[in-house]
């Protein structure tokens, strides 16, 4: 009976172009990595612009990174790694058919993205206050360096884009919740959960790397 319920399980979800559940699978996983390898190629580009611009104006780098709050930043850095953590036992939880624990180590990822973005958003809101804006728009006159916008016009672009990557995140995490609260996942057919997963430590080690270049310079 167990058995004939993992197979109606897996069939239900398995698209008629594949052969089986591990080719559909396989062939998902493949897509995910394709996707990746272009998400590393954009972020590239701008970190290779981080690395020009902080070379023309390494004074400048070191000046305005300390209107950036360490503290916070670590935080958040704690709370990403922290979310990578519950998604990765969320996947964990699906093979080893503890369809509850999947649940809960998904709402867990959840809402550590939300405190994510609620600080982040907290953090931007000061520095507007401030008039710390980009590009042209910006009106902060605590750093004596002509071209001080081009610092926070990279911090804004490279968090913001890394933040619609966590929203996106959290749009996935969401919709892996409702599935799992219909119990659709079980030790034989877990591939969205694995396949959010990758996407979500990408986004992890997007920000481990943002996180020292903007805020820990000396």
């Amino acid at each position: 009976m167990a058995n004939h319920s993992t197979t109606t399980s897996q069939s239900r979800f398995q698209q008629h172009h594949f052969v089986d559940a591990d080719q559909q699978f396989d062939a998902a996983k493949m897509g995910m990595w394709i996707f990746l390898v272009t998400e590393i190629l954009m972020f590239g580009g701008l970190f290779a612009a981080y690395i020009v611009y902080r070379l023309w104006y390494p004074e400048l780098f070191v000046m305005a990174s300390e209107q950036l709050d360490t503290f916070w930043g670590g935080v958040n850095t704690v709370v990403l790694i922290g979310s990578s953590l519950t998604v990765a036992m969320a996947i964990k939880s699906a093979q080893l058919n503890q369809k509850k624990n999947i649940s809960i180590n998904l709402l867990i990822t959840l809402a550590l993205a939300a405190v994510f973005m609620v600080i982040k958003y907290f953090e931007w809101t000061h520095k507007f206050d401030l008039g710390i804006f980009p590009g042209k728009f910006y009106a902060f006159e605590g750093i004596d360096h002509p071209k001080a916008n081009v610092f926070f016009s990279l911090y804004y672009l490279m968090t913001g884009l890394h933040g619609i990557h966590v929203i996106i995140g959290m749009g996935l995490m969401t919709w892996l919740l409702v599935r799992s609260s219909k119990r659709h996942f079980n030790s034989e057919y877990y591939s969205p959960i694995e396949i959010t997963g990758l996407y979500w430590h990408l986004v992890d080690i997007i920000w481990i790397f943002l996180f020292p270049l903007f805020y820990l310079i000396d």
